[in-house]
């Protein structure tokens, strides 16, 4: 199976290879979801069909931090945050494309465990609003999401402001497993005030090698 592109940047200056590529509507292949499905394979299939319908959204949240940690985190919410301008039943044609089918804020499907929602965006991660996402490939269809560094960052705010511990441990578990630009994650930390945390942060990924 293909590997998922591997980049770091900073958070104000990001490296070609970090930004994402501008999507392609129809260059995505249709995935069928059955009861096997897995995480990886409900992504492809709601991105691809996301995309078929012009639909421009990043995956965030939980289910990012899934696919950078290769597995050591399984989330059953995927987030999507829409970039464009579309309307409600443009995304319920997209999702229903795949078997999902809205109910209240979320969208579920009858044959697998995972949901999904579309928070309200700007994608940001606490106060910076100015987040980059990237284009990777999760099996043969890319997917827009966001970077290893950012997705370390998004697990890292929610340890900093709800001493959520498994959020550390997911984070140290990207830091472990990807390419992160860990001076950023540094220089960020200490602008919102969590230097002791940052530390923290620091022995978890040293217990993870």
């Amino acid at each position: 199976t293909s590997s998922d592109a591997r980049v770091t940047r900073t958070p104000s200056q990001p490296c070609a290879a970090d930004r994402a590529a501008r999507p392609r509507p129809f260059d995505c292949p249709a995935v069928a979801l059955s009861r096997h499905s897995t995480l990886r394979h409900v992504i492809q299939a709601v991105s691809s069909s996301l995309r078929r319908h012009r639909v421009q959204a990043v995956l965030t949240g939980g289910a990012c931090a899934s696919l950078h940690s290769k597995g050591d985190y399984l989330s059953h919410d995927l987030d999507y945050i829409i970039r464009n301008n579309v309307s409600r039943n443009q995304v319920d044609q997209a999702m229903r494309a795949v078997g999902f089918t809205r109910a209240g804020a979320e969208y579920r499907h009858a044959d697998v465990e995972f949901f999904v929602e579309f928070p309200k965006g700007p994608v940001a991660i606490g106060d910076d609003d100015l987040v980059e996402p990237v284009e990777i490939r999760v099996g043969s269809v890319k997917v827009l999401t966001l970077s290893a560094t950012d997705s370390c960052r998004d697990r890292l705010s929610a340890f900093y402001h709800w001493n959520d511990l498994q959020s550390l441990r997911v984070a140290a578990a990207i830091a472990n497993r990807r390419p992160v630009n860990i001076e950023a994650i540094r220089a960020w930390s200490i602008k919102e005030g969590r230097a002791t945390e940052f530390r923290q942060f620091e022995r978890e990924i040293a217990l993870g090698r």
